[in-house]
């Protein structure tokens, strides 16, 4: 599982000219999920996300967490983080997983998301989305369920 969190001043994604999801400060968060990706590692992911503390407090450290400042997330589903370009130029996405599978993953994401208390806005899963974002920072961390597990 993979999550890039964009820290964002503020962040809205646009399916078919419509807008289905939009936050203020908070993060950005794309979504990858592998064939291999269990509940138990999105737990564990979910956590580590939220204990970020990578808002800056008032001396100007990054020392603050979602929940600190009021944050709101955005939670996008990308099955493109999981592009392998080994071999050609052209992708292949084979890692990422099946779309039923990921779907239901990422639902049990924002579900989990949604628990914390924080506001949890979404994209729609398997559509072309627009998404736009002012990164505040710029400031983006990559979290892979391979390295922090």
């Amino acid at each position: 599982m993979k999550f890039v969190i964009q820290r964002v001043t503020k962040a809205s994604v646009v399916v078919e000219q419509k807008t289905v999801g939009k936050i203020d400060k908070g993060f950005l968060v794309l979504i990858g999920i592998s064939g291999s990706d269990t509940k138990e590692i999105a737990d564990k992911m979910i956590k580590k996300m939220l204990g970020l503390r990578i808002f800056e407090d008032e001396n100007g450290k990054t020392n603050l967490s979602l929940e600190d400042v009021g944050g709101e997330l955005l939670l996008i589903s990308q099955f493109t983080l999981y592009a392998d370009c080994k071999k050609g130029n052209r992708p292949s996405f084979t890692d990422a997983g099946a779309p039923d599978m990921a779907n239901a993953m990422y639902e049990y994401i924002i579900g989990e998301c949604e628990k914390s208390g924080k506001k949890v806005e979404k994209g729609i899963f398997g559509a072309d989305m627009k998404v736009e974002l002012l990164n505040d920072g710029p400031f983006t961390i990559v979290l892979d369920s391979a390295q922090i597990m």
